[in-house]
């Protein structure tokens, strides 16, 4: 199969023939449909995370179907239109028996500890408990979104923070992930407010729901803040940062009121010092939002099926293989905004 191939971080990757995967007995080997760039993959790429050995196939966010099935394999089947979270749990640890798959402590993650799809096929560990069934009739790049932004997104504001109809979120950095935390929240009918740098990125949220934009660009960490509280009199109930910056997850938790929740989303380079005198004397809570577990997907496809959602809006450049070599090295200079969804 052709696959692309990262040799040594931070170096251009290339497109090669490489071997097939073959299915674990309680995995699968899917046929990938479509597969999303994510920021998360740049940073394996650049070496950020130490759990990525080379050589490697990167790429975690996708769709397809099932080539082939190993022996155990008991609820999926060849044919299956799948996605799967990024994060995949073994079944029978702690974790995962508790229905929290998605922080098992010996979890596996396409992409990042084992091959990704960005390749034409992609092998999947423990399928019964990690496999998500996709609607035919569902547009492969909305699929491919569930399996990392929008589930992580979701996760991070209804299940963590219990984000409600009326309340106010702040979305700090309007991104992949940052944009699909504005959907849901327009979705479920909270007031957003969208912040960001650049003001096509603005321009995305406004389209897809957001009440308010705040441009950051060329502002000192002073006026963002205070731009950002005249947007959100009173300060926020819920607050989320997309990025993985020190200075934007200290204004997005500065943004809340008292008694507020702050979701961590974005990943960091380097750890973080957050404002942690303002957290305690607020009283805030502080989440991170790490994926979902396969169980809960079926009220996130609820929502896309609705029609409330619709995550094939956010894809905005659909490229090949061919295309990602150039297009993961260059992700911090790109200034492409939305989604880009690749197709193998």
């Amino acid at each position: 199969m052709r696959a692309v191939v990262v040799e040594k971080f931070g170096t251009r990757p290339t497109v090669q023939v490489v071997r097939d995967p073959v299915a674990s007995p309680d995995g699968v080997v899917v046929r990938v449909e479509a597969t999303g760039l994510c920021r998360s993959d740049h940073h394996a790429w650049a070496g950020h995370d130490d759990t990525v050995t080379l050589p490697h196939v990167p790429g975690h966010e996708l769709v397809g179907t099932i080539e082939s099935a190993g022996k155990d394999v008991k609820h999926f089947t060849v044919g299956d239109r799948v996605t799967t979270p990024f994060v995949c749990g073994c079944g029978t640890c702690r974790e995962c028996a508790a229905g929290d798959s998605h922080v098992c402590p010996y979890q596996t993650q396409p992409g990042f500890t084992d091959p990704g799809s960005f390749a034409e096929l992609v092998a999947l560990r423990h399928a019964d408990v990690n496999l998500v069934r996709v609607p035919d009739h569902l547009d492969a790049g909305a699929a491919a979104g569930l399996g990392c932004r929008f589930a992580t997104a979701y996760r991070g504001l209804i299940h963590r923070a219990a984000l409600t109809t009326g309340e106010t979120v702040v979305v700090v950095g309007c991104g992949g992930v940052g944009l699909s935390a504005v959907m849901i929240a327009a979705a479920i009918g909270a007031d957003v407010v969208a912040v960001d740098i650049a003001s096509a990125a603005l321009d995305l949220a406004a389209g897809f729901g957001a009440a308010r934009t705040v441009n950051t660009a060329g502002l000192s960490d002073a006026a963002a803040g205070a731009a950002i509280a005249a947007a959100a009199p009173g300060g926020a109930d819920v607050s989320v940062e997309a990025l993985g910056r020190e200075q934007t997850t200290a204004a997005a938790i500065r943004s809340l009121r008292p008694r507020g929740r702050h979701v961590q989303i974005g990943l960091f380079a380097e750890p973080p010092h957050i404002p942690m005198a303002h957290v305690i004397a607020g009283e805030l809570s502080v989440f991170g939002s790490h994926g979902m577990p396969a169980h809960d997907y079926p009220e996130l496809m609820a929502l896309v099926e609705s029609g409330r959602l619709r995550p094939g809006d956010l894809v905005t450049e659909t490229i090949t293989l061919d295309d990602v070599p150039d297009a993961l090295a260059s992700m911090d200079s790109r200034h492409g905004h939305g989604v880009t969804m690749i197709r193998p």
